[in-house]
């Protein structure tokens, strides 16, 4: 069953955030045992020549990848489709036209703006995938972020666009954007995670949302939430560091 197919079911889907850049440690990750893993373009060092190199140490295990795109732009959509992923993420999604611009730019024409070079694109297997171009649309995932007071406004048109699989919610964005920079587990900030999660429930769509502290993530599991990231490579390197240093230091 692909990431696709599960996007789609029932079961809640665990995953960490992989954020060093680097094929070795995405590979150690992927064989963990998770649902699914995200490999950051926005705010980790990644981009497509690091993007390659980790989808394929990770193709080899049975977890779902997700690349989250730095912006909506159309090119680095395209780019992004054309090197192999096949479960987009598009932060900062603020309107139902908004997330309609990002729908298209993952599909071909007529149905969309994506640009075709599929004979020279890893996503079609240089054209060696039968029907590519006619079943690319049905491969793909569309997942995008919800993360600033504007989007939340527009929640409910946004996770009703033909094309968007999931909604997953933003705390650390959400809180600056309520005035709570820096505390993204301020009542408020997860008062107004756990409505979007219900909003985005009803809507039949997948929601999803960033919970490192377990009692929160175990909180939006209970309410529907089923993409869910509970960790990050290089936040277990770093607290992991600092505990040697603490035990061993003094």
């Amino acid at each position: 069953m692909t990431f696709v197919d599960r996007l789609s079911g029932d079961d809640p889907l665990i995953g960490m955030w992989v954020a060093a850049g680097s094929p070795y440690v995405t590979e150690i990750c992927a064989g963990g045992g998770l649902d699914w893993l995200l490999i950051d373009c926005e705010h980790a060092p990644n981009d497509l020549t690091t993007v390659l190199p980790q989808l394929q140490a990770a193709a080899a295990y049975p977890v779902g990848v997700v690349v989250r795109a730095p912006s909506d732009d159309r090119v680095l959509i395209k780019q992004l489709l054309d090197v192999g992923v096949q479960n987009l993420m598009v932060p900062m999604v603020e309107s139902a036209a908004q997330a309609g611009d990002v729908v298209a730019s993952t599909r071909y024409p007529p149905q969309g703006v994506r640009g075709v070079g599929s004979g020279i694109a890893r996503a079609s297997r240089w054209n060696r995938t039968p029907g590519y171009l006619a079943g690319a649309a049905g491969t793909l995932s569309v997942i995008v972020q919800v993360e600033s007071r504007d989007g939340l406004d527009a929640l409910e048109s946004i996770a009703a666009v033909d094309g968007v699989d999931g909604v997953f919610l933003g705390p650390a964005d959400l809180a600056a954007s309520l005035g709570h920079l820096g505390v993204p587990d301020h009542p408020e900030v997860v008062c107004a995670v756990e409505s979007a999660i219900k909003t985005v429930v009803a809507s039949g769509k997948a929601a999803g949302v960033n919970a490192f502290a377990e009692p929160l993530a175990r909180r939006y599991l209970a309410l529907g939430a089923r993409l869910v990231l509970v960790g990050a490579d290089v936040t277990l390197v770093a607290r992991g560091s600092e505990d040697l240093a603490a035990r061993y230091r003094h």
